[in-house]
């Protein structure tokens, strides 16, 4: 019922507010319970994008590889799986910084009124003759080919300048 979204997001916010002793209780309470290993592993995997992303890139393998223990192993063995990862997770650092900028993006598309702006030429691949004489591709400069920073733009051009990391103004 209502009690497993309930300690989920105790579990949730125990660990996003670094506390290890109470994500271990709301983790135990819930397998304890009778909760499916793999829905909290899940979840899991979403906390480590969405509550620590880029603060600690490896959250997120950690939480695959949790998922994938309590996957081949299952009840009971899996519960340590489980409860290693939820204390690396209340431990870890946080950021929501591209969780952040995401949702910007997707308020700026859904905002848009019209047409959303083509692909720029540049960016476009030229599989065929007609593409390339049609100026797809052209002065596209392979960042690999270049000793320093390349200058280009990869936004379309009413975005120019757009930086969705910082507040998006609708």
């Amino acid at each position: 019922g209502e009690e497993h979204y309930n300690c989920i997001s105790a579990l949730h916010k125990s660990m996003r507010g670094s506390d290890e002793n109470a994500s271990l209780y709301w983790l135990a309470r819930m397998l304890e319970g009778g909760e499916d290993p793999l829905y909290v592993a899940r979840r899991l995997v979403r906390f480590a994008s969405e509550d620590i992303g880029l603060a600690d890139p490896l959250a997120l393998t950690q939480a695959v590889a949790a998922y994938q223990g309590c996957h081949f192993i299952g009840m009971p063995e899996c519960e340590v799986i489980l409860a290693q990862c939820v204390v690396y997770f209340a431990r870890a650092p946080k950021s929501i910084e591209v969780y952040k900028a995401y949702k910007n993006v997707k308020e700026c598309l859904r905002t848009h009124t019209g047409p959303l702006p083509p692909v720029p030429l540049h960016l476009r691949n030229a599989p065929t003759k007609l593409m390339k004489n049609l100026g797809y591709g052209k002065g596209y400069k392979y960042n690999p080919m270049y000793k320093e920073p390349v200058e280009q733009d990869y936004l379309p051009e009413e975005l120019k300048g757009t930086d969705f990391f910082k507040e998006w103004k609708s």
